[in-house]
């Protein structure tokens, strides 16, 4: 209905300036009555009328006469009509005697005299139409001569209408007049209120005002719910007249922001139809509340100067640069829209009243670009060297399942992490390519935890709240953190697959190590039947036996056990009857258990060295696969051993034959001297390339080399004529030691470095919680078997002693991007190759 009301009245005023600009005879708008009886038998109830009455001959009146013939017309617009009435000689009623002839103008509603003018009030047009105006419109426009009224008349108005405040120096002035025909046709929608005290309009300005020249504002009151809350106003910036107070009121009634989810090159509102360029703010699904806050407060301030709009990038596709978070539409004829990065929301303001801000932050950016395209020429670095940017790009459309992770702002983090028993917190950066890939990896997260209770999956933009993240001392990023109420919070050090980030939350639901109380438990626990938290985590279970004389061991493994806390699924058993419990494995305390395929193979292994490095070391080391399938994420534990590799590159699964034989050789002695291992090329297809590397053409599949990474580079081909066999390839291998094969490659010493040390991934997860080398630095790197004696060990418990190596434990860190400052709320200036370049 309002806006029906709206459009009503801006149809009325264009018509009254239409109306205004259309010439008319005068004898059209000054109507004459041969007497006063006449006159007033033909007043029709409810039009008004100004009559002035005067004699036949009257020719001093003749300067009075033009004026207010001159107005007749503007009048008439109004539905007021302009009567001359003339007086006969005999006639000396009331009208027409010496006193008000030519002396007074009378203003009728019907019969009904409104008001009496002195002539000399009515000076020209001006000043009759707005005291004929004021004096028709006395209920629309309210007269307050101090601020308790003003402020009364506020209060009456807040939560219902508007007010628009009016200043002139005298009653009677062209601007009296524009305030009085806006009044005309808004005064059924807004409060009009009119002064001509300068003490209120300096007690209403911040400012020192200009008392002589009028002023104008419109009083949002219909914002204000709260009696307490003042009125915001708005001054009109132009000079007072008519066209200006209406254009004013338009932009005063339109939205405070627009929501669109359009190109903007189809947007048009009420701003560029009245030539005031259109701002839009580029917001996200992610920070849409903060992006809307963002907004209003913009639009406050450019408030009859610009719009504002929210334009959400989720629901249009814009081939802009991903940093862009404002765009500049104009009214001018084919100009197009700029999208531009600002900093703060005062550029935003300065970009608006400074017409060659724009250009300048054109041009700033243009040297930004020349000089990232040095930097990058410089550094020899295409972002296609950096296959994670690549696949990132490549991908980017790819609408990400991000409905059960909840979004942290800095207003909701803090009363989230109170709401489950565990809040999983992944922060991230979403102009950076890393961040991205490990956030596909972790919304994926959630169909893995299904069923899991008192367990809250959400995410930080530390684009967006940069403050947020430097409060929680996110120094890296991206960095997933897990908060307990009362407890410290612990930080991932992990791969960023999805099986590894579920295994972290679900192993952090236990403390660790878990302490068994009974048999039952213990033995429930090598099951993986306890604790039920763990039920649906399939890895293998390792368990410390402890008797009451060996405390120190047991002290060294609970401190093992808070190191890798989140990684290993330990527990452990020291009640009194744990000596029964280890010789039914063939072990005395201490001990370890280790529990394999649920239970099914449970490996008695005994404890040597009691220091919790070592302790650490073991533990790391023996949950190692005995033959491993080699993919990207396990490929860097096993490269920290330092050995030799034989692998066995297959176009799918093994055999059954393949796969025993080869297990066979693992489980034996020399399977401390180097790592047999095996690479399906359908799961890792980057083993082809690996191949392409060793040889010249990819050999017939399957194929099982000796590669030395570690000594020399040499690749050694099995002979393909021959089975593959335990006995086959140990005696394949006693000839590498005799020297007796001829390799079939040998490696560049070259070193392959990444682009940029923040492509270093591989340097990431070495230094990841809580991997240790379990060979020292300095240890010459080991030879191919001197025999293939040994011991085998068979069925499903066996017996074996700890590997003996020295190490010492890599410094705990986390893996991931420097977090270098914050970026303010509207982004940062710094551009990703220049970020890069930094790091």
């Amino acid at each position: 209905m309002s806006a029906q009301k709206d459009r009503w009245v801006s149809s009325l005023v264009f018509l009254l300036f239409c109306a205004c600009s259309i010439p008319r005879s005068r004898s059209a708008s000054l109507q004459q009555e041969p007497s006063p009886q006449h006159y007033f038998s033909g007043l029709e109830a409810g039009r008004a009328s100004l009559a002035f009455f005067t004699p036949s001959v009257s020719p001093g009146a003749q300067p009075f006469l033009e004026q207010i013939e001159s107005s007749a017309e503007a009048l008439q617009d109004y539905g007021i009509s302009v009567v001359k009435v003339n007086c006969p000689k005999e006639d000396v009623s009331r009208y027409c005697g010496k006193e008000n002839a030519l002396r007074k103008a009378f203003l009728f509603r019907g019969p009904r005299l409104i008001r009496e003018f002195p002539t000399d009030a009515l000076f020209d047009v001006n000043s009759i139409v707005a005291n004929v105006l004021f004096a028709l419109l006395f209920n629309e426009v309210k007269y307050v001569e101090t601020l308790a009224d003003l402020e009364n008349i506020e209060n009456v108005l807040k939560g219902k209408s508007n007010m628009v405040f009016a200043y002139v120096p005298a009653t009677g002035t062209a601007e009296h007049r524009a305030v009085m025909e806006a009044a005309f046709a808004y005064g059924t929608i807004h409060q009009f209120v009119l002064t001509t005290e300068a003490a209120l309009l300096k007690a209403t300005s911040h400012d020192d005002p200009d008392v002589s020249s009028a002023w104008l504002c419109f009083c949002h009151c219909q914002r204000a719910t709260d009696p307490g809350q003042p009125c915001r106003r708005t001054a009109l910036a132009q000079p007072l007249t008519l066209l200006n107070i209406h254009r004013h009121l338009k932009l005063m009634g339109a939205p405070l922001v627009t929501e669109v989810a359009e190109d903007p090159e189809k947007i048009s509102t009420v701003h560029l139809q009245l030539g005031l360029p259109l701002v839009f703010i580029l917001s996200q699904k992610e920070t849409c509340e903060a992006d809307r806050r963002t907004a209003e407060f913009v639009a406050w301030q450019l408030l009859g100067k610009a719009g504002v709009a929210l334009l959400s990038r989720d629901l249009v596709d814009l081939n802009i640069l991903h940093r862009s978070n404002v765009a500049l539409k104009t009214p001018d004829e084919g100009m197009p829209i700029q999208y531009l990065v600002l900093e703060d929301t005062d550029e935003v303001i300065t970009l608006v009243e400074d017409k060659n801000k724009v250009k300048q932050i054109q041009e700033d950016e243009q040297e930004e670009e020349e000089e990232d395209e040095d930097e990058k020429e410089d550094n020899n670095q295409d972002i296609q060297d950096d296959q994670v940017v690549e696949a990132v790009s490549r991908d980017k459309k790819r609408e990400l399942p991000l409905e059960e992770i909840l979004v942290l702002t800095e207003e909701n983090f803090h009363s989230s992490l109170s709401e489950a028993a565990r809040t999983v917190v992944l922060f991230y950066a979403s102009w950076e390519a890393v961040s991205l890939a490990v956030l596909r990896s972790y919304c994926e997260v959630p169909a893995q935890l299904k069923g899991t209770p008192g367990v809250l999956l959400s995410r930080v933009n530390c684009w967006d709240w940069p403050g947020l993240c430097s409060q929680e001392n996110v120094t890296q990023f991206p960095t997933m953190r897990i908060y307990k109420e009362g407890q410290q919070s612990v930080t991932y050090g992990g791969m960023w697959g999805t099986e590894e980030l579920s295994s972290f939350i679900l192993l952090n639901q236990v403390s660790c190590p878990l302490k068994l109380a009974t048999m039952d438990e213990a033995e429930g626990y090598l099951r993986g039947e306890f604790p039920s938290e763990l039920s649906s985590h399939h890895h293998t279970s390792l368990l410390g036996v402890f008797s009451t004389a060996t405390s120190e061991a047991r002290e060294a493994f609970e401190e093992a056990g808070n190191i890798l806390s989140g990684h290993v699924r330990m527990g452990m058993y020291f009640e009194d009857d744990a000596l029964a419990l280890s010789q039914k494995y063939s072990v005395s305390p201490p001990a370890l258990l280790l529990a394999r395929s649920g239970g099914r193979s449970v490996e008695g292994i005994t404890l040597s060295k009691h220091s919790v490095q070592d302790m650490v070391q073991m533990i790391r080391y023996e949950l190692l696969d005995i033959f491993p399938e080699i993919t990207v994420p396990n490929l860097p534990q096993y490269l920290q051993l330092g050995k030799p590799f034989l692998i066995l590159f297959s176009a799918g699964d093994i055999s059954q034959v393949e796969s025993k034989e080869m297990l066979k050789l693992a489980k034996g002695r020399p399977q401390q001297e180097f790592v047999a291992c095996w690479l399906n090329l359908k799961k890792t297809p980057v083993g082809h390339g690996i191949l392409r590397t060793y040889f010249s053409t990819t050999p017939s599949l399957p194929v099982l080399l000796w590669v030395n990474l570690h000594a020399g580079g040499q690749v050694f081909k099995f002979p393909s004529e021959q089975s593959i066999t335990e006995m086959n390839i140990l005696s394949w291998l006693e000839k590498l030691q005799a020297g007796l094969e001829i390799p079939s490659s040998t490696l560049s010493e070259e070193d392959w470095k990444p682009p940029l040390p923040a492509y270093d991934f591989l340097q990431m997860m070495e230094h990841s919680v809580p991997e240790l080398s379990p060979q020292p630095s300095g240890t010459p790197a080991q030879q191919p078997p001197k025999s293939r004696g040994g011991d085998t060990a068979g069925g499903d418990t066996a017996t074996r002693e700890e590997p003996s190596q020295e190490s010492t434990a890599e410094e705990v860190g986390s893996p991931g991007r420097g977090l270098r400052g914050t970026a303010p709320r509207l982004a940062a200036r710094d551009k990703q190759g220049k970020r890069h370049s930094e790091l």
